[in-house]
């Protein structure tokens, strides 16, 4: 490894995981705002679960094309963009005293902004860099660099909102994540595919039309759609779920830091075991492990300790899946196409995010209580863990003959 290249992965890896962190943090601390919001104006949790699911859908939408863009011109600009796009979204919703406008702020401009400023733009910049050898620990470690800036910027957006009321907490938010097109200049090693190499592979669309003809593919889009349901239903109905139990605003925003924290653990520790053993078969092992977490969390009482477990324990499962299905993406397909064959994974992670946020926010409306949307997630984890089992962990032979033309 030349110095050079590993000068250029290193910075590549720092800003990348600044970026993450910046994006996931404030975005994981949304949740904290629900009740804040929907207090001042009188609304339902049903309004501000559907500006968050619109979020999602949108961010998810977005993902391929950004993705797309990203592969054909480099990340630099394409992250700097999406930086600037959330940050003016979280200070709209800071303004935002309708729900049209909370549904335009806080859903569309923001999920567009996440799409830009995305994990899965820093993860295709870093499978470009890194080689083959290195690519899963790179990913876990930009993964785990997500969870810090959960850990970090959970309880602070509540500190924010104690201290200065929720508008003030969200108008702090989107100065932090200011920094990311900064940021976004560590990438500019990154430029897409060089004339040599666009000259030597198929286009986009002939690589995603490839993919949806492969099987593996399609069950690891429906397995990632029920970790987004996972995730997002959680970050957003968690808090108001906890405090519905007793507990206080501050011990329900230490458990979205707390699953952020075990989940630098947790992603760190996929990277390295990703790259030593079967991505497929630890994916099904970390599915299943989901649903009996999921499941003692609904059966036991809701207590601190039992709340501080359940913390760590999905922190250690919670973004494990990322390096883990990202590697089975560039296993399949390659790294030329990264951006937009993990857009299509991300967006059906979306997908998921959207109708977990969503049936949080209808079902308990409906009945006062988050208890189904529990159970469904338990029975989704389950199901994943057996979609994930038929997946053949191996280069598709069309990308084979892409990746010859590519080196020779």
């Amino acid at each position: 490894m030349s110095k050079y290249y590993k000068n250029t992965l290193v910075l590549t890896v720092i800003c990348g995981g600044l970026i993450v962190a910046l994006t996931f943090g404030p975005r994981n601390a949304l949740g904290l705002f629900m009740d804040p919001i929907i207090f001042s104006y009188g609304w339902s949790r049903e309004i501000f679960a559907f500006s968050i699911a619109i979020q999602n859908l949108i961010w998810g939408i977005g993902q391929p094309f950004f993705g797309a863009l990203a592969d054909k011109f480099g990340s630099f600009r394409v992250l700097a963009i999406g930086g600037l796009l959330y940050s003016a979204g979280l200070f709209l919703m800071s303004v935002s005293s309708t729900p049209t406008a909370l549904y335009v702020s806080a859903g569309l401009i923001i999920g567009l902004g996440l799409s830009g400023a995305s994990i899965s733009v820093v993860i295709a910049a870093v499978s470009r860099e890194a080689g083959e050898k290195n690519r899963s620990v790179a990913i876990g470690v930009i993964t785990a660099a997500g969870s810090l800036g959960q850990f970090l910027i959970a309880p602070l957006g509540q500190a924010f909102i104690t201290s200065h009321g929720w508008q003030t907490a969200l108008i702090l938010l989107a100065a932090i994540v200011l920094v990311v097109p900064l940021l976004a200049l560590g990438l500019k090693s990154d430029t897409g595919l060089s004339a040599i190499e666009h000259s030597t592979t198929f286009s986009h669309k002939k690589a995603i039309q490839y993919a949806f003809t492969h099987g593996s593919y399609i069950l690891l889009l429906a397995g990632f759609f029920v970790c987004g349901f996972h995730v997002a239903f959680i970050t957003t109905h968690l808090p108001a779920y906890l405090t519905d139990s007793g507990l206080t605003a501050s011990r329900a925003a230490w458990a979205i830091g707390m699953i952020g924290l075990f989940n630098i653990i947790g992603a760190l520790s996929a990277g390295v075991l990703g790259s030593r053993y079967s991505n497929r078969k630890l994916l099904c092992t970390l599915y299943a492990t989901r649903a009996f977490v999921l499941l003692l969390f609904l059966i036991l009482p809701k207590n601190s300790l039992v709340v501080a477990l359940f913390s760590i324990s999905m922190g250690l499962l919670w973004l494990s899946t990322v390096p883990l299905t990202s590697g089975l993406v560039a296993t399949m397909f390659g790294t030329n196409h990264m951006g937009s064959l993990y857009g299509f994974v991300f967006l059906s992670h979306q997908i998921g995010a959207f109708f977990g946020v969503l049936l949080g926010g209808k079902i308990y409306t409906s009945t006062g209580s988050y208890d189904i949307v529990w159970i469904l997630a338990i029975l989704l984890a389950v199901l994943s863990a057996l979609l994930h089992l038929p997946i053949k962990e191996k280069l598709m032979p069309v990308f084979l003959s892409e990746r010859k033309a590519s080196s020779s």
